[in-house]
């Protein structure tokens, strides 16, 4: 697959040993362009290379108090630009957490547990469904009004 038609994904993890397993799960069939930032500091200030997908973990702060956390850097970057589909990864298995995630406009919310590379890949599936679907539909809209 030509690296133009592939979904660029930002991996945004502050456990370095779960980043590198995010990376050689999602890299694996080398479907994705990928690139992963140990902070959400180092993901905003790469916004400019316009990912399509960014998987964001919750806890950023787990390690260093003073960086900021999960939520604070998705809404950065939706108030930068609401196009890009974030996901959150967390370890926090609570419908409060969850439900507070997708009110700041996350895509979906995903546990870290067992089954979390299989629901991370197929919310990304999805999501560049919609984005494949949301192209063609504005082609059409723009054909059709000529």
């Amino acid at each position: 697959m030509s690296n133009e038609k592939k979904i660029k994904l930002f991996l945004v993890d502050d456990d370095p040993l779960y980043l590198k397993m995010l990376e050689i799960e999602l890299g694996s069939k080398n479907e994705f362009i990928i690139e992963s930032f140990p902070t959400g500091e180092l993901c905003l200030q790469n916004l400019h290379k316009k990912p399509d997908v960014i998987v964001l973990d919750y806890f950023l702060d787990n390690f260093d108090k003073s960086a900021m956390n999960g939520i604070q850097v998705l809404d950065e970057i939706k108030s930068g630009n609401p196009e890009i589909s974030v996901v959150i990864l967390s370890s926090q298995d609570k419908i409060d957490v969850a439900v507070n995630c997708i009110h700041h406009k996350a895509f979906d919310y995903i546990v870290k547990s067992e089954t979390a590379f299989i629901r991370l890949k197929k919310a990304i599936a999805v999501i560049t469904h919609i984005k494949k679907t949301e192209k063609a539909l504005n082609w059409y809209m723009e054909v059709t009004s000529k």
